[in-house]
Parts: C-alpha cells; structure tokens; sequence
C-alpha cells in the first residue's frame, strides 16, 4: 500500500507541473504568473508559526499590484515578500500544496512538494489530501486516478487542464470515457476527459458557494464499446476563493442594559454568516466596533469580543447613570471582517442601539411640604392635587406614584388617586364634611413608587408631605328623623283624625332657625300638616283599597324650611301601613257559565267569590241560590270548599240564556252580602262544537222555567 501512496504523489506532482508548464506558455517576452511552477520543501519535523519556508516567482508582468494568493492548506499563506509563512506551529503537512496567484493581469497556479514527511497510512493520506474518499483504486484491470483540485472563480482561458487518469492498459487500445453530474449530467459539460490520453480539463469557471466537489466515473472502452477498465471514481475538490462578504443576520440590532450595570456586562450579541469555505480564513470573521454616537462621556462605552460579537460595557456602574447620561441611546457601527481581520479581508456592517433602562435608583419627592385646601361642608369631589418629582424614567413603574394618607383620616372621608397624564396625587373628600362636627382637618400623605426601590435608596422625609383643609360652613337643610317614618292606621277613619307628627332638626346647631313643613307630594290629598308642629291628619277618607295603595302602604313626601339665609330645605317620608276594614262586599266569578241541553251530567260550572278586603273580612264565602220563587226546583248550588261552589241543573232546559241570580256573603263582622247573577247558556252540543244562542237571557224563575216548553208546543 505504501508503495502506491508514493506512486500517486509522485504522478499527482508531475501533472501539476506539467499542467502549470502548458499554461500560457506561447507568450512573447514576460510570461504572466509563477516563473517557477515547482517547488520542493524539506520537513524537518515541524513549521514554525511565521517562519519564512521557501520564496515563489510570480510575476503579473505589470508590477505585481494587488496580487492575491491563496494556499490550498489554509494553516499556511503568501507574504507580501512572495514568501510561504506557516500561519500556525504546523506539525503535519499534506505532501503537496497547492498555490493559486491572482490579480488584473495574471491567474496561475504552482505546487510545492513537501518532502521528508513521516510515512502515512492509506486513512491519513486521505484526510492531508483533503477529499474524504477512498485512494485511487484499480478495478480488474488498473486505472490510476489521482484526486484533483480546481479553484473557484478562475478566469479565461478556457478548458484548463486539471490532471489525468492513467490506465495499464496499451495506449491506442481504448479509448476514455467520463461520466456523473458535472460530465454527461446536469450541470453538464463542466469536465471533460480526453479519450485517447486521459487528461482532465475544466470548461468554464466554478462557485464552490455552489457545489464544493464532484464525483465522477471514468473508464475506458474499446472501439466497439465495450468496457475494458472501470468504472472507478474522480474526485474533484473546488478550492475556496474569499469572494463572499459577511453578512450580518440584521441590519440593526437592538439591545438594552439596565443602568448600573457593572462593567462587563453582555448587552447583545451581532451574528454575521460567510458563505465561503468554513474551514478556511475565508469565512473566519472578527468583529469591530468602528463608532459610537453620541461619543459622550466616553467614546468607548462599549466593547465588542472580536471572535463572538458580544457586546459588553467598558463604562463603569457609577457612571452608567441615565439620569446624568446626555441621552438615553446610543448607536454602534459594527464591522464583521473575514480572514480573520487581516487588511485584505471583505467587510460587512450593522448597527447596534442600545438603550440605558430606568431602574428605581430614585425616590419621588413632594415640591412642597405643605399643602392647603378649603371645601364647603356637604361637598365631594377633589379638593386638591399634589405634585411629586421624581427624576426615573416617565411612565415606567420606577416613575409612577402611589399616594397612600397615613394620618388624620379616622373616618375614611377622604381618598388619594394618582392623575395618570401627570403623576400628580389627586387628594378629594369621599364623604362629606361637617362644618359643626370638626372645621379644619389635618392629614399626612406619603408617596411611593409603583416598583420597588434599589437596595441602597430609600424613601426620605420629601416622601411625605401635610395637607390642611379648611371646612366652609353653608346653611344646611333640616334633617328628618326617622326617615321613613312609618305608623298604622285604620282604613276610613274619621276626617281630620291623627295620623303622626314629624320631627325635623337643623344640622346648624350653631345657629339659631325656626322650622317650617308643608306637604310635598300626597297622590291621593288625603293628608294635611301642620306648619309649625309638623302635626299630620287626615283630610279625606284612607282607603286601603285605592289604585294609590301598595302592598296596604300609603306614601307621602313632607317638606321642612328653615328660615337661614338663603332658606335651607329638606324632605321626609311618612309611610302609613293602612290596616282592613270590612267595606267591599264580594262577588262571584266567573259571570259566564255554558251547558249542553242534552248533557248527562248536570254540571253547570264551578264559581268562586272574590273580595277586595283582607281575611278575615273575606273568605270563607257562602254562595247559595237567589230568593226568587221555584229556584230550587231546576237549580242546586252546593259548597266546594271556603271560597268555591258548585252550580247544578236539576232538569233538563231547552237551548237559550239564562240569568241566575246567586247571593254571596264574606265573612266579616258584620257580614257583607251581594245579590248577583251569572249567565248560564244552555247550547246544542253536535261533534264537539256548542251552538249557543244570541238571544237576550231569561230570568231563571219558575215561571219562565215552566212558561218556555208551552211556547215550544204552541209553534209546533
């Protein structure tokens, strides 16, 4: 194995050279590019890290300005001296490299051959080439493919050879074929492969951004087609050219620190991606702050870690103070730079704000220590607004004042809200005051924040603050008591008879005023006062039974005036629970009642009494037949219970009306009777309907009863 290992580098390096030697080797004169395509290097064990190994000639034949190069061991580089610098302490090195040189006039390619390197096994050798495939291998019959490399964004001339494939075979036998996605499938015509000497070309310019390898097959046929060595496998690695700039996630970031904070403090974190080779200084970004605005107090407030972009504060706690800071915001220019921030490196930008958060470092404090206020007594309402400074941030919690008194408000007469437009304490008397009970009132007021202060700040003696309130007498109306005043009364107790006397006091006890009353409001005027004692009678006739009556309660309004100035008025209510008298006499319903003539059960219907009056001047009834002659011969009424009966037919009766008179009679003392009728229809029943007559009703006496089936004889 060992022996073919050394086979393939030597035939990998004299196809690069040879490839190198075929390029733009037909010029006149100066011949753009490396002047030497080959090179050796001896291992001695290690490289040091920037230490001068071999110089290359390349010449762009127009002064070598803006020449760049790329190594295809990212762990080493070109120097602006043309020499190979390690970029680290390098202890195994891939046993060729590769090194492209690039600018407006020259676009060439030259190999190094790294000699003395510590044997390999097969596994090792795979992983310093770089291509994470199997070694070249041969078939039944042998095809040496060494892996090959081509670098991105490589300009015309076009097709460029790249290597090639060798087969044991005779030469002239066979001929090669080349196949996979990049040769006959899409993207097609990338590589080609020439069938007679086997060499490897690429036909136009390649992205690695876009697919960094391909693998392809080659073998080689007959002339008739038929296979003679392969399929075996060509890898082919496209090497990274720096041509992405780094892009960052957001165009503007934003991000916030408490004020305080101490320093170090990560406030945010930029990201940028690179699209090129990750393994590579290509996609290696470093991170910059390149300004800050304002710059005040410092131009270095803020620090960004070049490898990771977190952002933290350099300004010290003390002075991270948002109230002393001259803004609250601050803008930050962020630079992400590949090749590792190296000079020749593509850049790209984002900005970061920052705002400096409020935190509860300060206590609100009253503008004076005093405040004052007059209210008229038996008035409501805000009497006076309190104001507070306080230097946080408006409209945060640490800003917001609750107002809480904390003395000199027994009697709960007074309420603190806070005005949410201006933070102001709005002090305003919840139950009004009286100006003979207590004139001037003191309260203590203290006032807080919504959030909680920091540990090392607290509220001070300008936290709290006196409020004086003076209370302004005014002339107070006279005040009933008890209010309602409710008394019983008979119903229909004699005009002008008692019924209560008010009773109405003037609140101002330090003065001295006579009282006057008068009816207010009486719905029924059965009522009269007296002006001076307050003195109630009747004046018309109580009546429980009246529309103005409710649940057997009577309610009239009295007025009381002082004689102050201006007079002062108050109001009472007399309720009078009105007590039954027997004087309604009842009746029966219902007024109506129909029959079938040639019904078998007699039935008539079921009547009940009604009484406007109260037990026991009401039910039980007794409901029994009219006095008139020969009733009882066709009808019978009989008791159901104490408030209903039962009307009967004692013989049949042709079609027609009917008055029966009944008599009904409560059970007051004294008793009330009603005499009263009801008309009973007597119909022809047919198929469930009743054909009753339109006719004028007959009285239900014995006569009519006897007279009517004469009548009917004689039409006959």
């Amino acid at each position: 194995m060992e022996i073919g290992v050394r086979i393939l580098l030597a035939f990998l390096l004299h196809q690069v050279a040879r490839v190198g030697g075929q390029e733009d080797g037909g010029r006149e004169g100066c011949s753009p590019g490396f002047q030497v395509k080959r090179y050796q290097l001896a291992f001695t064990g290690s490289f040091q890290k920037g230490q001068a190994l071999i110089q290359v000639e390349f010449d762009d034949c127009a002064g070598n300005e803006d020449v760049q190069f790329e190594v295809s061991d990212p762990s080493f580089f070109v120097d602006g001296d043309l020499n190979l610098v390690p970029r680290q302490d390098v202890l195994r090195s891939q046993p060729v490299l590769s090194i492209h040189g690039l600018s407006a006039h020259a676009d060439d390619t030259a190999q190094v051959e790294v000699t003395g390197l510590p044997a390999q096994s097969p596994h090792t050798l795979r992983g310093v080439l770089g291509v994470g495939q199997t070694l070249p291998f041969r078939s039944k019959r042998a095809l040496l493919i060494p892996p090959m490399i081509v670098t991105e964004n490589q300009r015309a001339p076009f097709p460029r050879k790249i290597g090639k494939v060798i087969s044991t075979e005779r030469l002239g036998s066979h001929i090669f074929r080349l196949t996979g996605p990049g040769a006959d499938q899409d993207p097609k015509g990338l590589f080609t492969i020439d069938i007679d000497t086997g060499e490897v070309s690429v036909s136009r310019s390649l992205d690695r951004e876009a697919i960094d390898s391909y693998q392809l097959e080659v073998s080689t046929t007959d002339f008739a087609g038929n296979l003679v060595e392969g399929p075996a496998l060509l890898l082919i690695t496209v090497i990274d050219q720096n041509d992405n700039r780094p892009i960052f996630k957001e165009q503007s970031y934003t991000g916030e620190v408490l004020e305080g904070s101490p320093t170090g403090t990560t406030v945010m974190t930029m990201t940028a991606l690179d699209a090129d080779d990750p393994g590579t200084d290509n996609a290696a970004l470093r991170y910059n702050i390149v300004r800050q605005s304002p710059d005040k107090p410092s131009p270095n407030m803020f620090y960004i870690d070049a490898e990771r972009g977190d952002i933290v504060t350099v300004i010290s706690n003390k002075l991270l103070d948002r109230e002393t800071l001259p803004t609250t915001t601050y803008e930050l220019e962020i630079v992400a730079k590949d090749m590792s921030g190296s000079e020749v490196g593509l850049t790209g930008t984002a900005t970061a704000t920052i705002t400096i958060t409020d935190k509860n470092d300060h206590a609100p404090e009253f503008t004076h220590t005093l405040f004052e206020a007059r209210v008229f007594e038996g008035s409501t309402g805000v009497v006076v607004n309190l104001t507070v400074d306080d230097r946080d941030d408006p409209d945060t919690g640490a800003w917001r004042a609750i107002y809480s008194i904390i003395k000199g408000d027994p009697t709960l007469s007074f309420k603190i809200q806070t005005n949410p437009d201006n933070n102001e304490g709005m002090l305003s008397v919840s139950k009004p005051l009286d100006y003979e009970a207590k004139a001037p009132h003191t309260l203590l007021i203290k006032v807080e924040n919504e959030d909680a202060l920091v540990p090392d700040v607290g509220y001070g003696p300008s936290s709290t603050a006196t409020v004086h309130i003076a209370v302004l007498d005014v002339n107070e109306g006279p005040v009933f008591f008890p209010d309602p005043l409710i008394v019983s009364r008979m119903e229909n107790i004699p005009i002008g008879s008692f019924v209560a006397s008010l009773n109405a006091t003037d609140p101002d006890i330090l003065q001295i005023q006579s009282i006057r009353y008068a009816v207010l409001r009486d719905p029924a005027g059965w009522l009269s006062v007296s002006p001076v004692t307050g003195t109630v009678n009747t004046s018309g006739s109580l009546d429980r039974e009246s529309p103005y009556v409710h649940d057997n309660k009577y309610t009239a309004v009295f007025i009381a005036t002082d004689n102050g100035s201006p007079p002062a008025t108050g109001t009472g209510t007399l309720v009078i629970h009105l007590e039954d008298y027997n004087d309604n006499a009842p009746y029966v319903v219902p007024s109506i009642a129909r029959v079938c003539e040639d019904a078998h059960d007699m039935n008539v219907a079921i009547v009940g009494g009604r009484d406007k009056d109260l037990a026991p001047n009401a039910a039980p009834f007794k409901i029994e037949l009219g006095k008139q002659l020969g009733l009882d011969k066709t009808w019978k009424v009989t008791r159901v219970n104490s408030t209903h009966s039962q009307v009967m037919l004692l013989q049949p009766l042709k079609m027609a009306n009917y008055q029966l008179p009944l008599l009904i009679t409560d059970s007051g003392v004294p008793p009330l009777s009603n005499n009263t009728e009801i008309k009973v229809q007597v119909c022809v029943c047919k198929k469930n309907k009743m054909h009753c007559s339109s006719g004028p009703s007959h009285r239900a006496s014995l006569l009519v009863l006897l007279a009517t089936p004469l009548l009917v004889l004689l039409c006959l």
